[in-house]
Parts: structure tokens; C-alpha cells; sequence
């Protein structure tokens, strides 16, 4: 008997402690008490924790360690232990009546001060009272023990029958009299329903305190009263060995019966009506969501009451063959749930309530909660089936609210018992009337939706939910009602029962088949969306848990039963329920041939309707939902089969070569992004098999068989995409995932070459590139987009090591940079935000893969200009690298390395013209600026290299193309900034060429006099003259040899086309290129005598000629640096030049300037006094009329200014 309790009778109780619990002291006897409990543990002073009911039940001595002495003291009066209960039965049960008649006045006296504090006093003689009324229940049990009632059930007969002894009387009539006066006890307390509303408000009391009110103790000592009648019925029915107690004098008085087993029954049906009455009313306030949350209990005291009575009548049910704790229930709900009048003995329900199955369902499963630990409850099966059929029979139209709650009960029974196949029957034979609605319970909201499953994973993962449910009491399964629909609940409820032990048995054969029968033509063509979704569900659940092919196939079966023109969101649901099926299959390493070719035929018939050109455009909209739902759900397939060798390439059909042509751009991204998915997992599935272990001898063919599935499925790609994206790569506004889908396409064809297309070998990689990264006709930003996924595979990289691969990498990315502001947006808008953000990015990207090329990176090391930045900017990276491949080339020495290097820029800058020609069309100033300014940087570092044979043909086109067109391009801001670096390289490849020296050096001379005139004011504006991009170009901090060059032919140029005079006429813009000629020679400080005086003889003449104030100090101001830098010089050829030019015609004027000369150096003109004297009496001597005295004062006064070389001269001159 021991061994049927163990420690822990009902989880989280844990009833049994150690011996030393288990000794009772008298001053504490077990009782109910959840005064100082918490959370949902029992009081330790119960009936369960103190041991109490374990003895009961092993009808041991409950309190072995009491009651050994002669006397006791019970209700303050001392009794003989053996003798008191027989002698004084009704004087001790009096004693006990007149202690719960005084609580309870104690009770009506508080109840009439309500809401004010209760003394000390009146709180301890309650609490006394009570515990006085316990002791003496108490006691009843343990007199019960010691008197040996055993001796009744043996015939006597050691005793005189005629004259027995007055004790021995009263000991025979004890059971009677004990059983009259527990009828008394219980005709006093009454039941529990009928107890004030004032005392029954003390199960509300939550927060406990130290002082409880007269109304809690009564409560409890009525609870205590009603358990410790059947304890002692119970345990006089054991000690009379079945023999019936009779209550005579009862049943003399009033001719009734009243027996210990018929007392037994009466007051436990009661006490269970009772107990299911406070359940209900607690049930009236519960909302269906928190069901199973809520307790059936008002407090922890009946919840022990409750667990007291399951095990005693689960015992007695087991020892005595009496009905169980389930059978009394049974017994009890059984109207409740049929609607008809209680039986008699079960009357006192209350007549309210708001769901009587509901309420059933409820109590049902907390009382098989808390009695779990036997999991045992085939005795209420019937009851449970019952209210099944009750419930959903023949019934359509039901609130969801309450059959979800109905449901949810049943799976919570069937996680505590064994799953029953006739409660499934019942439930199926609802939802299969009802599989098009949608179970929503309105005011859950949104909540109560359930999911939406949206891709076929996420099908088969609700399904995968529905057969595995969350343990009982844990919140996935509380939390079941705003979660899950009744038909997703149903499902698990299915799951568990095609799940018991014996597989493949009669019960699940008899469910699949009440499953497929409820299927007809008729019922799959009615269904709706939402009845496809639930068929659907319903097939993954019952094919999880039974064989697999099987249902398969019958739901192919029945889904072919559709009608043809069923609309396109019942075909995305078909494909989708397909799709998970396939998911399945690949689970159990099953092949998908079959069902993936149906799957795809399918797919085929919609894709060509998608394509036709007839269909109307909402039809077409229509068709994508399906068609991008078959993406997703393919895409899935592939993503989460470990190996692509279950024929899944069946999926990869001709409906592609309809699909592809026919979308628009958002269809098109979806359908290129679904194309990396199986291209990324064919590679990864592909890379991990060759990295696997090899196989063993005995087994070679296994990797030959799986790399022969992954190059089926390879051609299939080739064959259904890539000659699609092949179309597309001249696109002008190419998809942003073309570059994606052709870099995994281009990777392939490096991890499985041979599966490449004829058109591509024998070097597929190569040959891709060159379509997708290396022509020069796609846009930039496919180009951006793919060369980095090329550019950062290391072993693509080492397999493209040859120059020309890198080579080809490098030109694009030059074209990259250079037209990087091509770009446009479809609509034909400047694309700021969007694609111009991406443009850079990408762009970015590829810089930095770019520099580190081999052969990039040893250009850049070699010209001591490697990168610093992690990301540098495009622009600037172009610019270093134009840098470092002048450098390179002009530290090299020899010929022939040379010779290499000018053909490798070459081919580094590609048709840099051909580039440009885009940005002049579209007139895109942007570009236009940054185009101007790389091909200037490029002429600027790379001139020696552009004035070689191979390079001067290029170099001449970049001058006609962008600086000497036949009509001057409207781009100030492009040429400002960039004509100094186009000056800078041009002067210096004039200088180095020796074959085509005259031809460029004449380009550098157009160049400088097209642009010195455009950009030369009309009115002198040093603001203007000082930013002229001609002199910018010539200027320099320091002067260097070529920096010469170019102000020598700047100046020439400003001497032969600018500072030429018609005759007496001065050349137009004079003032503002004599303020240009003063900053040119300002800025530099150039002490060469030829560069010096090619401009004087010019400044000579404006002096000469022209009296305006403006151009007259201007020249003065540049003659002063001319005399200054070169007196000696300057005093030669220029001066007598001017004076031997103007000779007889403009002596006065020379005078004038030489006097302007001799101001700023007389040592220059003193030089010139023979010179001067003689043409003087030249000029007298011609005119033939003598001295000629107005010349001579001009002279003289020039002479004057000369010092004593001109005073000598004048002294001279007065002697003639």
C-alpha cells in the first residue's frame, strides 16, 4: 500500500516531507489554512504536507505520538483517553455545536461593524474557537483508532448476552451513535452554497494578514468539518470490514434509512456540488483568453479540499470497488452538459451559467491538471465525447470564441490522457463542414488572427507546430486561445492521436479515412481561400504523422479536382501546399521528380499566359501573385535541401524563358533575386560536397553521382536564365541585381566550368567578364556592381592573374570614374538620391578592390604613391594612379620597357574620347568638369608618354576633340579649371618630341591664343585677368625649365596675336592683355634674357604709340620689371631697334619713351646716346632746312637726364 505514494502526489505538491514533518503535535493539528501562503504552493499546515491523508489512505495511526496518556483535555474540560468518545459522544459533540455556534455569533457581530478594525480580543477568541472545533475533529479520528471498533466485526463470544457490561453497551451502540451525531454535524454546518454571502466573501481575501476576520476561520472550519466527515465515515467503513453502520435512532424516529455508505454519498455529492458551484461562479467572470490561466478555485484551501477528495476516491475506487473521483463527476456534469434536470442527488448547481460545455470543458481539464500525476483518465472519457457531440453534432454556426475554448480543453485532456479517436471523429466531422470559415474571434483583434503563412516554409513550419504542441501550463499553450485558431488547435489535437504508439494501426487508418471521405469533387470545387489553406494544413499535419507518399498523393489527387479556372490566389495557395510537400519530402531524403514536373508544368501554362501579349494588364497583375509566390516557395526548396540531388532542378523549367521577358522591373528584381538564391546555394551546396571527406574505396561513385545532380541543375540555369541576362547587359538602365545574378553566373562557371554553355568555352569565366565587366558598352553602374564580386574572390583573382585580365579590370574602372555622372534615371531625371547613391558606393567599392590588384599595387609602390585611405575617393585614387604611371614610365630607362609601358596606359584608358562623347551629347555639366579635368591630368602626367609614336595620335585628338573643336563648347568652368593641366603636359610634350615637335608645339600655340582671347576681358578687370586659366597654367612658385617653356610661348603668342599694332592703331583689349603680360611676368620670376625681352620691343611701342593713362602705366609698370631683371640686355637689340624703326617719323615719341626708360635705368639709355646723336643729324640731314630745333629739345631734355655722359653729349650738340 506504501508503494502507491509516493513523494509528490499532485505536481507542484508536494504532500510528503520528511518524518520529522510528519509528526503531528497536538498543538497544531493538520487543518485548512492559507492564511501565510504564497504563490500556489499548499499550506504546510494541511492535511497533505502534515501526512494526514497519507495515512489515512495506508489506514495508519494518525497521530501515532498522541493521545498516550490516561486523560485529555478537550474544550477546557480534562476526558479518560479511552473511554471519553464512548461514554460522552453527545456531550463532546454538544461542547463542539456550541463552539461553532459561538464563532458564528462572532461572525454576525463583526458583519455589523463592517469596514472598521476588529479588536485583538474578539480576533484571538476567534481564532481559539476554531482551533478548539479542529481538536475536535481531530480527536474524533484518533478515539476512532484507539477504541477498536475491529471487535464489532468478529461475533461475540466471550461476553454474557444477558448481563453485559453498561460499557460494553455503549460500545455497541457507538457506531450508531457516531454516525447520528456526524449527521447532526452536517444537518448544522449545511452546505457550503448556503453559508452568508459575508462569510463566502472570505475566499476573496488576498492579501492575508496577521489578524483574520471571524469569517475566514468559520469559512475554513466549515471546510474543515465537511473533510473530516468523510475522513471519519471513510475510516469507520474500514474498521467494519464492510458491515453496515445503521443510525437507529434516526431511523426510528423517522423511519428513514440513514447508513455510514449512504451518509458517505450524500454529503460527498454535496461537497463536490458544492465545490463545482464556486468553480462556476468563478468561471462566470473568466474571459475565454485567460480559460486556462484562471484556477477553478477560490483559494488554496479548496484547492486541497478538491485533491483531498480525488485521491480518497481514487482509493477507494481501487481498494473497496467503489465509484472513482472521475464517475462522480461524470455523474455530476453529465446533465449539466445535456441540458436536462439534475438527478436528486446531485441537485444544488447553480441555475446560471453563462456556457454551461464551456464551464465543463473548463473544470474538467483544471481537474485533470491537478490530478496529473496519475495521468490516468479513461473515467471521463465518455463525458468528454459527450459534450463533443453535444457541443459540434450537427451544428454549424457556432461562436468561434467558445469552441476555441471547447478545443483548447480538449488538447489540454489529451496532453493529460490518451488522445481518443471518437473525440477526433467529432471534431472532424465539424471543421469538415465548416473548412471555408475563418474561426476569428472579433474582439481579439488582430491577435486573434493566427498566422499568415506566406511562403510554403512557413506553411510546413505551422504545421510543424501543430504536431508538436507546448507543454500543459507552459505559456505556448496557455496563450493557445489568442494564438492559434480552433482549426489549428483541432490540428494538434489530430497530431497527437495519429501519433500514438502502434503506428499504421486501426485508429489512424479509421481517421485517414474519415479525413478522405469528407473530400468529393463537389467539396474541393466549393472550397474557398481560406478552406484551400485549412485542406492544405490539414494534409501536412496528417502527412508528418502517417506515411508520407501516401497522403501526397491522395492531396495531388484531390487538389486536381479543382476547377481549371480557379482564380490566381487559389493557385498560389495549390503551389504553395505543393511546395511544402516538397519540403517534406527532402526532410525524409524522399526524391521530388514526380511532384516537382507537375509543379512545374503548371508553372509553364501560367507563365506563358503571363507572357502573352493579349492578356489584359490586371490579369496580369493577377498572374504574378502566384508566379512570385512560386519564387519564394522554389527558392525555399533549394535553400534548405542539404545536397540538390533529389531531382529539385525539375522546378527550374521553360517557364522561366516566358517569365523573365515579360516582367516589370519590381517583378524582374524579384525573379533576379530568387536566381542568386539557387545560384549561392548551388555553389555553397556544390563547394561543401568537394571539401567533404572523400569517399571510402568501396564507394567512389557517390561524389561523381552528386556532382553529376549539381551539374543538371547547373545546365538548367544556363539554359533558363543567363541568356536572358545576356540580353539585357546593354540595357541603358539595367536592373540593379543583373550585375548580382551575372557575378554568381560568372562564379559558377569557376566552380563548374564545364557546365557552361559552347558559346562561353573554353574559358567561361573570361568570356563573362568580357560581356558583363570588360565591354566598354555596358553602363557603369552594372559595371561597379559586378567587377567587386569578381575583384574580392581571391581564387577567381589568382586564376585571372595575367596582365590583360588585370589590365581590362583596371580600364573599366577607369571608365567607371570617368562617367560616373552618366547615369540616369529611368524617367530621364538626374538620379541624385537613388542610383547616383549606389553609383558612388559600388563605385567606391571597386576602387578599392582595384588598387589592390598585383599590377596596380606595384605601379603605385614603385612610384612611392601607395593608398592611404581604406576607402579612397574614386576621383582622387584615379588621379594618384594617373600619377604613378607618368612616374613609372619616366623613371624607366630602357627602350623596350618603355615601349610596354605607353602600350599598358593605352590600354588602361581605353577610347578615353569615345567615353567623353556621352557627357558632350547629353550636355552634363557635371561630367563634363570631371572629364575635362582627368584627361587634363591625364595629358599633364603623362607627357612624355603621350609625345612618343604610339601615344601622339591620341594626344592630338584629346587637343582637337576638347580644346581646338571647330565650334568652342560652352564649358568655362570645365576648361578653367582644367586648361592649366592641359597647357602644363602639352608644353612638355612639345619639348620632348622630336618628330612631331613643330605640329605640337603649333597645337600649344592654337590652344594658348583660342583661350587667352576667350578669356580675356573686354574692359581691364584684374579680378578677371588674375583667375585667366592661361596664366594659372604658366604660373609657378619656383621656376622650372618647362614652366619657362610655357611663358615663352605664352609670350610669344601675346606678342605675335595680341600686342601687334595696325599701323598708329593700338590692338583691341590692349589694357587688359598688358595687365595679363604684367601678371605673367609678376608671378614668375624668370631672369632668362630671351624669355625677358620678347615682350619689350611690344611695351616699347605702347609707350611709343599711345597716350591713354591705363595702358601707358601699365606698360611702364612692365617695362620696369623687364629693365630691372635685364638692363644690360635690354639696352641692345629692342631700344635700337625702335629708335632705328621710327627714324625721321617718331623721334619725338622715342625720345618720350626713352625717357621713360631712362627714369627707370639711365645706364640703359646712356648706351644709346650715338646711337641717338646720329639719327638725329640723319634726320636733320634729310630734311635738308638745317638744325631742326624742336627735335634737338626733345633730345636735349632726354640728355639732361643722363648725367654727365648726356651733358657732354648736349655740349656736343650746341657746337654744331
Amino acid at each position: 500500500m506504501a508503494d502507491d505514494f509516493s513523494e509528490s502526489l499532485t505536481p507542484p505538491v508536494s504532500p510528503f516531507a520528511t518524518d520529522s514533518q510528519n509528526d503531528l503535535a497536538c498543538a497544531r493539528p493538520p487543518c485548512f489554512c492559507c492564511s501565510e501562503v504564497k504563490d500556489e504552493a499548499l499550506s504546510t499546515d494541511g492535511y497533505i504536507s502534515r501526512g494526514s491523508l497519507k495515512r489515512l489512505l495506508l489506514r495508519l495511526d494518525p497521530a501515532p505520538t498522541e493521545y498516550e496518556k490516561d486523560t485529555v483535555e478537550i474544550f477546557g474540560f480534562p476526558w479518560v483517553t479511552e473511554t471519553a468518545l464512548v461514554e460522552s459522544t453527545k456531550l463532546l459533540f454538544g461542547l463542539f455545536s456550541q463552539k461553532v455556534y459561538r464563532l458564528e455569533n462572532l461572525v454576525q457581530s463583526n458583519s455589523h461593524d463592517f469596514g472598521k478594525s476588529v479588536s485583538t480580543n474578539v480576533m484571538f477568541t476567534t481564532s481559539t474557537t476554531k482551533f478548539q472545533c479542529v481538536c475536535r475533529c481531530f480527536c474524533i479520528s484518533v478515539f476512532i483508532w484507539m477504541s477498536g471498533l475491529c471487535r464489532f466485526l468478529e461475533p461475540s463470544v466471550s461476553l454474557d448476552a444477558a448481563h453485559p457490561h453498561p460499557y460494553e453497551e455503549l460500545e455497541s451502540q457507538f457506531p450508531s451513535a457516531l454516525l447520528e451525531e456526524l449527521f447532526s454535524i452536517t444537518l448544522l454546518t449545511g452546505r457550503l452554497k448556503d453559508l452568508p454571502a459575508s462569510v463566502q466573501s472570505s475566499f476573496c481575501i488576498q492579501n492575508h494578514g496577521r489578524i483574520l476576520p471571524p469569517s475566514w476561520h468559520l469559512l475554513h472550519l466549515h471546510l474543515d468539518v465537511h473533510w473530516s466527515v468523510l475522513e471519519i465515515l471513510h475510516t469507520l467503513g474500514q474498521k467494519m470490514r464492510g458491515q453496515v453502520v445503521y443510525a437507529h435512532q434516526f431511523v426510528n424516529l423517522t423511519g428513514e434509512n440513514l447508513t455510514d455508505t449512504s451518509l458517505f454519498e450524500e454529503h460527498l455529492r454535496a461537497l463536490l456540488c458544492d465545490l463545482t458551484g464556486l468553480a462556476m461562479g468563478k468561471y462566470n467572470k473568466v474571459r475565454p483568453t485567460d480559460a486556462l490561466s484562471s484556477n477553478h478555485y477560490s483559494c488554496l484551501c479548496t484547492k486541497e479540499l478538491w485533491v483531498l477528495l480525488m485521491h480518497l476516491l481514487q482509493h477507494r475506487s481501487k481498494v473497496l470497488r467503489t465509484e472513482s473521483f472521475w464517475s462522480y463527476m461524470n455523474s455530476l456534469l453529465r446533465p449539466l452538459v445535456s441540458g436536462k434536470p439534475a438527478a436528486e442527488n446531485s441537485s444544488g448547481l447553480p441555475s446560471h451559467c453563462k456556457d454551461p460545455v464551456g464551464f465543463t470543458w473548463w473544470l474538467i481539464t483544471h481537474l485533470a491538471m491537478l490530478g496529473q500525476y496519475g495521468r490516468s483518465g479513461t473515467g471521463l472519457n465518455e463525458v468528454r465525447d459527450r459534450e463533443l457531440q453535444n457541443l459540434l453534432g450537427e451544428k454549424d454556426g457556432l461562436a468561434e470564441e467558445q469552441v476555441r475554448m471547447h478545443v483548447h480543453c480538449c488538447l489540454s485532456l489529451c496532453l493529460l490522457w490518451e488522445p481518443s479517436t471518437s473525440a477526433v471523429s467529432v471534431l472532424w466531422d465539424y471543421y469538415s463542414r465548416n473548412l471555408n470559415g475563418s474561426f476569428i474571434v472579433p474582439w481579439l483583434g488582430v491577435s486573434g488572427l493566427g498566422t499568415v503563412c506566406k511562403t510554403p516554409l512557413a506553411l510546413l513550419e505551422q504545421a510543424r507546430s501543430c504536431c508538436a504542441p507546448s507543454p500543459l501550463c507552459s505559456p505556448g499553450h496557455t496563450q493557445l486561445y489568442s494564438s492559434a485558431n480552433s482549426f489549428h488547435i483541432f490540428l494538434r489535437v489530430l497530431a497527437l492521436c495519429l501519433s500514438q504508439d502502434g503506428a499504421g494501426g486501426v485508429p489512424q487508418r479509421q481517421i485517414k479515412g474519415r479525413i478522405y471521405s469528407k473530400f468529393s469533387s463537389k467539396k474541393m470545387q466549393e472550397l474557398s481561400e481560406t478552406g484551400l489553406l485549412n485542406f492544405l494544413l490539414l494534409f501536412l499535419v496528417v502527412a508528418r504523422q502517417v506515411e508520407l507518399e501516401d497522403v501526397a498523393n491522395r492531396a495531388c489527387d484531390l487538389l486536381s479536382l479543382l476547377p481549371s479556372n480557379c482564380p490566381p490566389s487559389h493557385r498560389t495557395l495549390v503551389w504553395r501546399g505543393q511546395l511544402s510537400l516538397l519540403l517534406l519530402f527532402q526532410e525524409r531524403g524522399l526524391d521530388v521528380a514526380a511532384r516537382a514536373e507537375w509543379l512545374a508544368f503548371s508553372f509553364s501554362e501560367t507563365a506563358k499566359e503571363f507572357y502573352n501579349k493579349t492578356t489584359e494588364v490586371s490579369r496580369r497583375l493577377a498572374l504574378w501573385g502566384p508566379l512570385g509566390s512560386y519564387l519564394e516557395g522554389v527558392a525555399e526548396v533549394f535553400e534548405t535541401s542539404p545536397s540538390l540531388s533529389l531531382s529539385e532542378e525539375k522546378l527550374l523549367s521553360e517557364g522561366f524563358d516566358w517569365l523573365l521577358p515579360a516582367c516589370r522591373q519590381s517583378e524582374l528584381n524579384s525573379a533576379l533575386g530568387f536566381l542568386q538564391t539557387v545560384l549561392a546555394q548551388l555553389r555553397r551546396v556544390h563547394q561543401r560536397s568537394v571539401q567533404s571527406a572523400p569517399a571510402p574505396v568501396w564507394a567512389p561513385t557517390t561524389a561523381n553521382v552528386i556532382k553529376e545532380r549539381h551539374l543538371v541543375v547547373a545546365a538548367a540555369l544556363w539554359a533558363h536564365f543567363f541568356p536572358f541576362l545576356h540580353s539585357l547587359r546593354l540595357s541603358q538602365t539595367p536592373p540593379a541585381q543583373l550585375a548580382d545574378a551575372a557575378a554568381g553566373f560568372t562564379l559558377l562557371a569557376f566552380d563548374l566550368p564545364s557546365s557552361a554553355p559552347q558559346d562561353l568555352q573554353p574559358h567561361p569565366v573570361q568570356s563573362i567578364m568580357q560581356c558583363f565587366g570588360w565591354d566598354d558598352m555596358v553602363q557603369p553602374i552594372l559595371v561597379t556592381r559586378y567587377l567587386p564580386h569578381m575583384l574580392q574572390n581571391s581564387d577567381l583573382l589568382s586564376s585571372l592573374s595575367s596582365a590583360s585580365a588585370q589590365s581590362l579590370s583596371v580600364r573599366s574602372w577607369f571608365r567607371c570614374v570617368l562617367q560616373q555622372h552618366l547615369h540616369k534615371n529611368q524617367d530621364g531625371t538626374d538620379s541624385r538620391t537613388g542610383t547616383r547613391r549606389a553609383l558612388a558606393e559600388q563605385l567606391s567599392e571597386l576602387t578599392r578592390l582595384v588598387l589592390r590588384l598585383p599590377e596596380v599595387d606595384a605601379l603605385l609602390q614603385r612610384a612611392g604613391l601607395p593608398p592611404t585611405a581604406a576607402r579612397p575617393e574614386p576621383t582622387s585614387a584615379l588621379e594618384t594612379f594617373v600619377k604613378a604611371v607618368g612616374t613609372v614610365y619616366s623613371q624607366l630607362q630602357l627602350l623596350s620597357e618603355r615601349s610596354a609601358m605607353v602600350t599598358r596606359a593605352l590600354d588602361y584608358i581605353g577610347d578615353i574620347l569615345k567615353h567623353i562623347k556621352p557627357y558632350m551629347v547629353s550636355r552634363n555639366q557635371e561630367g563634363i568638369q570631371l572629364a575635362y579635368w582627368i584627361v587634363g591630368c591625364v595629358v599633364k602626367h603623362w607627357s612624355p608618354l603621350l609625345a612618343t609614336s604610339k601615344a601622339q595620335q591620341l594626344l592630338f585628338r584629346l587637343v582637337d576633340g576638347l580644346l581646338l573643336p571647330h565650334h568652342l563648347p560652352q564649358q568655362d568652368r570645365a576648361l578653367r579649371d582644367s586648361l592649366p593641366l592641359f597647357l602644363q603636359g602639352l608644353s612638355v610634350a612639345s619639348s620632348v618630341s622630336q618628330l612631331q615637335s613643330s605640329c605640337l608645339k603649333q597645337q600649344l600655340c592654337s590652344v594658348i591664343h583660342r583661350y587667352l582671347d576667350h578669356f580675356l576681358p573686354a574692359a581691364p578687370s584684374m579680378g578677371v585677368v588674375a583667375n585667366h586659366p592661361v596664366l594659372l597654367g604658366a604660373c609657378e612658385a619656383a621656376p622650372t625649365p618647362q614652366g619657362a617653356s610655357l611663358r615663352r610661348t605664352i609670350l610669344e603668342v601675346l606678342c605675335e596675336r595680341f600686342l601687334q599694332f595696325k599701323s598708329r592703331a593700338p590692338p583691341p583689349r590692349l589694357s587688359s592683355v598688358l595687365m595679363f603680360l604684367l601678371e605673367l611676368l609678376r608671378r614668375n620670376g624668370d631672369t632668362d634674357v630671351s624669355l625677358l625681352t620678347l615682350p619689350l620691343p611690344s611695351l616699347l611701342r605702347c609707350l611709343m604709340l599711345v597716350n591713354e593713362p591705363q595702358v601707358r602705366k601699365t606698360s611702364t609698370d612692365a617695362l620696369q620689371l623687364v629693365v630691372e631683371r635685364c638692363a644690360a640686355a635690354a639696352a641692345g637689340g629692342p631700344c635700337m631697334q625702335m629708335i632705328s624703326e621710327n627714324e625721321g617719323v617718331y623721334d619725338r615719341q622715342v625720345y618720350g619713351v626713352l625717357e621713360t626708360v631712362a627714369i627707370l635705368d639711365p645706364t640703359v639709355v646712356e648706351a644709346l646716346i650715338p646711337s641717338l646723336s646720329l639719327s638725329l643729324r640723319n634726320a636733320e640731314h634729310k630734311r635738308g632746312l638745317g638744325k631742326n630745333i624742336t627735335l634737338r629739345s626733345a633730345y636735349m631734355k632726354l640728355l639732361g637726364l643722363l648725367g654727365e655722359g648726356g651733358q657732354a653729349e648736349i655740349t656736343s650738340l650746341e657746337g654744331d
